[in-house]
């Protein structure tokens, strides 16, 4: 039996194996279906890692070799190449490899970090026909940076999500015209530094409030139409816009991995698809932790390694000192403005000095308060000049204010008129 499971070997699995080796642990295993470590982060060749971390700017590549030199300066076992098919509620851990065949393990406690994945075309239901040519932005990633393939030379990205944006610039750089970027939503998805950096230093036009409603072709893609939508989403018919291209990159949405979140009876939240957890990244499941991507889908990786190691801390303390009392619990809720919180739950009593708080807001809001009451009570205020939905919100709350609160706390924003 180990003392610890990780399941997936990214950013988010490095993290919290490193976290509990320090932590005491010495039966570590990390589960990986990839070939390597790194997760995502092998395909992501460009900088802007590791600044909050590292204090120092690292490619994807760069960031994600930090952390497996620190992981191999530990002995924690490794599996390559090998699935997890089933995670069972007594923490038996079901896996298949190509080197040690169907095996099951137990563990005393697992680190779930299995990352996301894309939203694909069927999943958003775009009409036209079924040419080739259609990617998930991801997809296009890895062709062009790890595989060598250039999936086009005539490109529409459907989407301003991060890895979008960054792929226009990188689809241009390799010599291929992107034409537009195009934003279902009123606001771009991702972050502002990508937007300047990506699209307008490249001269690439943005369409917001816009949509891909046809897509042409018999072999390959010919042409997508774009056409500008109302404030309920639907198509104007007479707005529509006819590009002639090869490709269409589809940066639409991530969706946390959590098949075997489901399978395990884990509770999810339906507003983050990820496992609801607690305040130490422990979920419904005594002993099992969810971190990183697979919780909710993080903007920058360095927020995915601090959450990630506390969720490992948590496991190390979970097997040497068994779960401990429960204690006063909160609720978190989200209030006007929010869409949604991690935690879900904080339990006081756990809480040493400081506990953070992760939101994203549904709408762009200028200079604002961040507003964190229990019933009528305020027990905290926070000053932001900008907040949108494509930049993940954080907050620090004391272990004295959480001892004021009692039943729920509500997080809310509250726009400060001049």
């Amino acid at each position: 039996m180990y003392d610890l499971i990780v399941i997936g070997g990214g950013p988010a699995g490095l993290a919290a194996a490193c976290a509990a080796w320090e932590g005491g642990l010495r039966s570590i295993l990390i589960v990986e279906r990839d070939k390597e470590l790194g997760g995502i982060l092998n395909q992501c060749i460009h900088n802007g890692f590791g600044l909050h971390h590292f204090k120092e700017e690292l490619t994807g590549p760069e960031y994600a070799g930090r952390f497996v030199k620190l992981l191999g300066e530990t002995g924690v076992e490794v599996r390559l190449d090998t699935m997890v098919l089933e995670v069972t509620g007594d923490r038996q851990v079901h896996m298949v490899g190509k080197s040690t065949g169907y095996r099951v393990e137990e563990a005393k406690s697992i680190v779930l970090a299995m990352g996301c994945r894309e939203r694909t075309r069927g999943a958003i239901a775009i009409p036209g026909a079924r040419p080739a040519g259609v990617f998930t932005a991801g997809a296009a990633q890895r062709y062009v940076n790890m595989e060598g393939w250039m999936p086009g030379k005539r490109v529409v990205i459907l989407g301003s999500g991060d890895i979008g944006l960054i792929m226009a610039r990188r689809m241009t750089l390799e010599g291929a015209k992107v034409l537009a970027c195009v934003e279902v939503m009123p606001y771009s998805g991702g972050l502002n530094r990508n937007i300047v950096q990506c699209l307008h230093d490249y001269g690439i036009p943005l369409y917001l409030s816009h949509t891909v409603t046809d897509i042409r072709g018999k072999n390959r893609v010919e042409q997508v139409v774009v056409s500008q939508v109302d404030e309920n989403r639907n198509p104007i018919p007479g707005t529509e816009m006819v590009f002639d291209c090869d490709t269409l990159l589809l940066s639409v949405g991530l969706i946390p991995e959590n098949e075997l979140t489901r399978q395990a009876g884990i509770e999810i939240d339906r507003r983050t698809n990820g496992a609801v957890v607690y305040e130490n990244m422990e979920t419904s499941l005594p002993g099992v932790f969810a971190c990183g991507n697979v919780c909710h889908v993080h903007d920058l990786v360095d927020f995915v390694t601090a959450e990630s190691q506390r969720a490992g801390a948590a496991a190390a303390d979970y097997v040497r000192n068994g779960a401990g009392e429960s204690g006063r619990l909160l609720e978190v809720k989200n209030g006007d403005g929010v869409t949604y919180t991690v935690p879900q739950r904080i339990r006081p009593d756990r809480v040493e000095k400081l506990c953070g708080l992760f939101f994203r807001v549904n709408r762009v809001c200028k200079d604002s308060e961040i507003l964190v009451t229990s019933g009528e009570t305020q027990i905290a205020r926070f000053k932001r000049e900008h907040l949108a939905p494509g930049e993940m919100e954080h907050i620090t709350l004391p272990r004295a204010l959480l001892d004021k609160a009692s039943g729920t706390i509500t997080v809310s924003i509250r726009e400060v008129a001049k």
